[in-house]
């Protein structure tokens, strides 16, 4: 028993000296597929093992220094207990803890943090081809949440999940944003909040369409940042039922929500914006704009709450 006590204990200070374990964590093989019920001291160890198949990693409670290159199948990366699994500060590829570019990718109950590099471009999500599911997840305190490639026929769900001191707009660099999404087929973000953004907008898409839908938007602590929902390209879709509250200390708070400020790619004559709450914090007066609008598609903006001085849209 002796013996094997203090094999036991040599393994686990083996993965702290590696790197792959921290404090937070006691499991030696914390990566379990589900599917095969096989444990993995790494993350890359596991997602190699799936490789193009299909499989479901349960991830043990714990704070950990790894991350990981997905090149194929479709793998679901899941907390064993929701929020309890913390991927802090390690980089692959000089691009976030995840990279993706399988067919699909399901994110469940993990929080990424701390996440910077060179081109200021640190995500918690590097998102590069495939579907992506996010559920119930945090990113905080990084340059960037979720960062894509272009995949037009792929879609992308976030639901429940808080994205908090994010973005950066410096360096000289091109701005960093909480959410950023290229020209994807769809961006449904849903139940979600973003909060004290650090630069950049809270959420920039490309997508041909989005639904943006229930989602709380708190800029009362942001530093430096610009809009709550643009779309440079313009979209179709729904923003709807959303609560945004814009700060004092902005870097751009000319509007909430923007169309085809980078030039119009899209129709975004069917886009529906209705039944949001819109508002500056306790204190500020200024005036803004709900909806900035550089094309000549008309959205249809209906019943939506709207602060003192804010107006409804603007051509721009």
């Amino acid at each position: 028993m002796i013996c094997a006590m203090t094999t036991f204990l040599k393994r686990i200070s083996a993965l702290f000296l590696m790197g792959l374990l921290t404090a937070g964590s006691a499991h030696a093989r914390p990566f379990t597929i589900a599917e095969s019920g096989r444990e993995y001291k790494s993350l890359s160890e596991a997602v190699a093992a799936i490789g193009n198949g299909k499989g479901t990693i349960l991830i043990a409670p714990g704070t950990y220094r790894q991350c990981a290159v997905q090149q194929g199948g479709d793998i679901a990366y899941r907390a064993e207990k929701p929020g309890s699994v913390i991927f802090d500060a390690t980089i692959c590829e000089g691009k976030a803890a995840l990279v993706l570019r399988g067919r699909a990718a399901q994110v469940e109950g993990i929080t990424f943090q701390n996440l910077y590099v060179p081109d200021g471009n640190g995500s918690g999500i590097r998102l590069e081809r495939g579907d992506l599911t996010v559920k119930g997840s945090i990113f905080r305190n990084s340059e960037q949440g979720i960062l894509t490639h272009n995949d037009p026929g792929a879609t992308i769900r976030i639901e429940r999940s808080t994205f908090s001191g994010l973005g950066r707009c410096d360096r000289g660099l091109d701005c960093a944003h909480s959410i950023y999404i290229g020209h994807y087929g769809r961006l449904i973000v849903r139940d979600s909040r973003f909060e004290a953004g650090t630069g950049g907008h809270y959420i920039k898409s490309r997508a041909n369409a989005v639904e943006i839908v229930h989602n709380s938007f708190d800029d009362s602590a942001g530093h430096a940042t610009n809009y709550m929902i643009d779309l440079p390209n313009g979209s179709a879709g729904l923003i709807e039922g959303n609560i945004m509250v814009q700060g004092k200390d902005k870097e751009n708070y000319s509007a909430f929500i923007t169309i085809a400020p980078e030039g119009r790619a899209r129709d975004s004559s069917s886009l529906i914006i209705r039944e949001n709450n819109a508002s500056f914090v306790p204190g500020l007066r200024r005036i803004s704009t709900f909806v900035a609008n550089w094309s000549e598609d008309a959205p249809q903006i209906v019943e939506n709450k709207l602060a003192n001085g804010i107006r409804i849209t603007d051509r721009r």
